[in-house]
């Protein structure tokens, strides 16, 4: 197909086309492009499709600054100005609001975007595996030398593409990483296998803070004790300022560490991480927002949004290890955050305590059956309600103890405006959208965050 011209950019990613009624997806378009496509699968009303030849370059369109870029996951809309993202992010975040919650979205604000657009995220998991996924820069690689460590490639879960240097966690990550697979293919220590189950390194999740300091967990899975041993010390040796040096042995099917024990090699098991003279302990287990200087914006806006004056009771929803209700608890009287995860729970009390903050009260269980009348009756009716759900957004029973409770203001932060405009469009049974804000948490990515205030009617 020619001179196809790209006129928007869909949730995923990928650049949209419209040819007649045929809507095509064309991965690494860019709204503005036209190119000739060559669809690779089609469906009755939808394609999916890529630019065999770019014809005209769209004036969004900059050079990838990653040569990792294209066949990586992340990242997808490097090739892409950082204005751009901004503008086609609040663009999904007004027609997800629009058109699915029937919002009236004529007020919503500018996007506020990330002051940092590289090395942002505080949080890496990296993969060893023995069947590299090779690239066309990779054709003298021998078959002795199929080890990598890096990412997995989209739709691949057995395949790792090897990463030189990722763009998106600050040093010491690119070399910590580089020097873990040095060690191991010097001294032969094996990685994993994804489709055996078999192998000595699994997997590498480095956590850095705003503090400066770092956490290395390396995850074995098959491996003797000389070897956790020796690639420990040498760590330990050859980064001695890590605050926290920490291995664990998982031998299961998948990959998760919340149900693993976590073993203490040098440091502390966990590292802090400062807001506002606050101090959060980040443990490996801990759930931390991934961009530290973002997040301070997102809370400080979810904080203007709540617009305390000193004696509201606060009910903080779906809290995590408490970030929120501690940031906005010398504002408040009293603030009862709720969330699933027992230990991000005992997370949440220590960042209290530490803090020496007294007026928050947490308890750990399913949403929906924490938050009943008789919590309500029990803890008080509050003045405000925080809620800042998974990507799935409220359960349904929550949307209707919120509207059963009746505070005089909802603040509903979101990492995903299609669920947040389906739980609006509940709400606005009684509630009336005022404020609006979208939040990019996430540079060259399609990910946004939202902040809608909701004020009783």
């Amino acid at each position: 197909m020619s001179d196809i011209a790209i006129i928007d950019i869909a949730e995923e990613g990928k650049g949209v086309a419209k040819q007649d009624e045929l809507v095509m997806f064309i991965e690494q378009a860019v709204p503005g492009d036209i190119a000739d496509i060559e669809l690779l699968r089609k469906k009755k009303n939808f394609a999916e499709g890529r630019m065999v030849a770019l014809k005209q370059p769209s004036s969004h369109r900059v050079e990838p600054f990653c040569p990792h870029f294209g066949v990586c996951g992340g990242c997808k809309w490097q090739h892409m100005n950082y204005p751009a993202q901004l503008q086609f992010k609040r663009q999904y975040v007004d027609n997800a609001l629009r058109r699915l919650g029937k919002v009236d979205t004529d007020g919503i604000e500018d996007i506020l975007g990330s002051a940092q657009t590289e090395y942002y995220r505080n949080k890496l998991e990296f993969t060893f595996s023995n069947k590299r996924w090779l690239t066309s820069m990779d054709q003298d690689v021998l078959p002795e030398d199929m080890n990598a460590l890096g990412f997995h490639v989209p739709g691949r879960f057995d395949k790792i593409l090897d990463i030189d240097h990722c763009f998106l966690q600050q040093d010491p990550s690119n070399k910590i990483r580089n020097a873990v697979r040095a060690f191991a293919t010097r001294h032969e220590i094996s990685f994993y296998d994804l489709r055996a189950h078999e192998g000595a390194l699994r997997n590498l999740i480095i956590r850095t803070s705003s503090t400066g300091e770092v956490m290395l967990i390396v995850v074995f899975a098959y491996p003797t004790e000389e070897q956790v041993d020796t690639l420990m010390t040498y760590l330990h040796q050859q980064f001695p300022d890590l605050a926290s040096l920490l291995y664990i042995i998982n031998q299961k099917r998948n990959d998760t560490i919340f149900d693993q024990d976590i073993h203490l090699f040098a440091g502390r098991d966990f590292i802090y991480e400062e807001m506002e003279g606050l101090k959060f302990k980040v443990g490996p287990k801990s759930f931390y927002q991934t961009n530290s200087a973002q997040a301070y914006e997102l809370y400080k806006i979810t904080r203007e949004f709540a617009d305390l004056k000193g004696d509201e009771r606060v009910y903080d929803l779906y809290t995590g290890a408490g970030t929120i209700a501690n940031f906005v608890a010398r504002s408040a009287r009293e603030v009862i955050g709720v969330e699933y995860v027992p230990s991000a729970i005992e997370d949440a009390k220590i960042n209290s305590s530490i803090n020496d903050i007294a007026n928050t009260k947490f308890f750990a269980g399913d949403m929906k059956d924490v938050l009943t009348a008789e919590f309500v009756a029990e803890h008080g009716k509050p003045d405000v309600v925080i809620t800042d759900p998974p990507r799935a957004g409220m359960h349904v029973d929550v949307v209707h103890r919120i509207l059963e409770m009746e505070a005089e203001k909802v603040v509903y932060v979101s990492c995903n405006a299609a669920t947040q405009a389906r739980d609006l469009a509940l709400l606005q049974e009684k509630y009336q959208v005022e404020r609006i804000k979208p939040v990019d948490m996430f540079p060259h990515t399609q990910h946004v965050e939202n902040v809608v205030l909701l004020r009783l009617k």
